[in-house]
């Protein structure tokens, strides 16, 4: 029996930010395998998505600030929600450039890169659920890290087939930032698995 009240609630804030991501990543992931032309309304849909994340992240802060007792040791519960805000942020990047920059056509291994984001999300979902109900999650956080190495194999052949074979300079600087900002999203996910370890180790 719990004598000491917690603030349960980050929990819920972490499932939130997850589903901004989920839908994101999804929406990104649709627009790009429907092709350039539909990927205006895509933006505009992760754009929305974006400022609802702000929202949470706000809201998760300024709880932080308030609350005396914590589930998670405060410094986790903001290093947390700052990574998984990263990953929406990533997502809003991605298509951004895609759009600004007019990619088309859209090169498979940007297609991949979104299914893998896609991926990413799933995994998140599966950790913070486990996380809310004091579940096993270390095979979730594999998963992801697994991702993440899986889309970094891929950028790093990728850019380097673009320098091989793309005599477009302007073209190349574009889909390699396009790989890129992909990449790090990745990146942004396995620091989120990264920082549940820590949490796990700690309340072990």
């Amino acid at each position: 029996m719990r004598l000491i009240p917690r603030e349960e609630k980050f929990f819920q804030f972490f499932l939130d930010q997850v589903t901004i991501i989920r839908e994101a990543a999804k929406t990104l992931h649709d627009g790009v395998h429907a092709g350039s032309a539909s990927l205006t309304g895509a933006a505009s849909a992760i754009r929305t998505l974006e400022q609802k994340g702000d929202e949470i992240i706000h809201d998760i802060f300024t709880r932080l600030n308030s609350t005396f007792i914590t589930p998670l040791d405060p410094e986790d519960i903001h290093s947390l929600a700052s990574h998984l805000d990263d990953v929406t942020d990533g997502i809003e990047e991605t298509v951004h450039r895609l759009t600004a920059y007019k990619v088309e056509p859209i090169p498979p291994e940007v297609r991949e890169l979104c299914k893998i984001v896609v991926a990413c999300g799933e995994e998140l979902q599966k950790a913070f659920e486990a996380l809310s109900n004091d579940k096993p999650l270390l095979s979730y956080c594999i998963e992801m890290n697994r991702l993440e190495d899986k889309a970094d194999g891929i950028v790093r052949t990728a850019i380097a087939e673009l320098f091989r074979t793309e005599k477009d300079p302007i073209q190349l600087l574009k889909l390699k930032e396009v790989f890129e900002v992909l990449e790090n999203t990745t990146d942004c996910v396995e620091d989120v698995a990264d920082v549940l370890q820590g949490v796990m180790v700690k309340n072990s």
